[in-house]
């Protein structure tokens, strides 16, 4: 069996905690240690799971082979940048970073020196997707829900930039089609940014796709319902359950789809892993990152601009 990858893991917040108890049961990672700004995070993480704590950032870019980049979003480009330059392998969260400048710098850094650049879309990798894709045709319509309490973390961006660009990555993976033309709004509740959003995506082969997000709902709710010709498919991402209804004999049946379950972040560091250890490109992309992050600029902007 070939060597587990040395990885260590930038920011140990409630995400970074999660990548680095992953990394560290998996067998095909070294969690060879861990960084934040906050040295009592670090050595908290750092003793639970029987790491060293990096004292700075450019010594673990020394020390391994890859590492996740779970920090804030502002400082994304300027985490991944001492990693990209060296040919070390990154995993960065979601969304990809600010802006689509930074996210293009971001995947042109990781092309010029031979380092797969992978995003933190962890949707992608929820055994839902895998059961859709199974089934799925052409999609006319698509109808997302994403739903979730007030989190208190990641208010530094609006729910667009938070929980929607889940969806918007999703969407444009499943439809393969230009957008055509957006029509968004969104309200601020508890944040500077908004908390809730509505999007209605027209792509240029027909497909249209409503969207809408909230972060101040006393629910969880994370479902995602596709139309096509012959049938129409309902999947909830928690439960990691669906069903499938068409037409047969004049009549509706209805079948529940077959699911394996697993942990989606579990799934996406054990993938990430491999696309380091057999050079393969990751599922989620730096270029997937910055079309999602291209769409939710434009409806962040059209929000915006309808005065939020």
């Amino acid at each position: 069996m070939s060597h587990p990858i040395k990885i260590g893991v930038v920011g140990v917040g409630h995400m970074g905690r999660e990548h680095a108890r992953i990394y560290s049961e998996l067998s095909g990672a070294e969690l060879v240690g861990v960084y934040d700004t906050d040295p009592a995070a670090a050595k908290k993480v750092a003793d639970k799971y029987r790491t060293r704590i990096f004292s700075s950032l450019d010594e673990m870019v020394d020390a391994v082979e890859a590492a996740s980049i779970v920090t804030p979003t502002v400082t994304h480009l300027a985490v991944a940048e001492p990693f990209l330059r060296k040919g070390k392998h990154i995993l960065v969260e979601k969304p990809i970073a600010m802006d689509t400048a930074e996210a293009r710098q971001m995947v042109t850094l990781a092309d010029q020196h031979g380092a797969k650049l992978a995003v933190g879309h962890v949707e992608r990798f929820n055994p839902v997707l895998a059961a859709l894709e199974e089934r799925l045709g052409r999609p006319r319509f698509i109808e997302a829900h994403r739903l979730s309490p007030y989190p208190g973390r990641s208010t530094d961006i609006g729910v667009v930039m938070d929980l929607m660009i889940h969806d918007l990555e999703i969407i444009l993976h499943l439809v393969r089609s230009p957008v055509s033309s957006v029509d968004a709004v969104g309200v601020p509740v508890l944040s500077k940014g908004e908390d809730i959003a509505n999007a209605r995506i027209r792509f240029a082969n027909g497909c249209v796709a409503n969207l809408t997000t909230s972060r101040i709902s006393p629910e969880k709710l994370r479902k995602i319902r596709v139309f096509q010709d012959d049938a129409y498919l309902s999947l909830d991402y928690l439960k990691q359950e669906g069903q499938m209804y068409r037409r047969q004999d004049g009549k509706i049946t209805r079948d529940n789809i077959p699911v394996r379950k697993g942990e989606p972040l579990r799934n996406q560091l054990d993938e990430f892993l491999n696309n380091v250890r057999h050079g393969t490109d990751p599922r989620v992309g730096g270029s997937h990152g910055f079309a999602a992050l291209k769409l939710a600029s434009q409806i962040c902007e059209q929000i915006t601009s309808v005065g939020v």
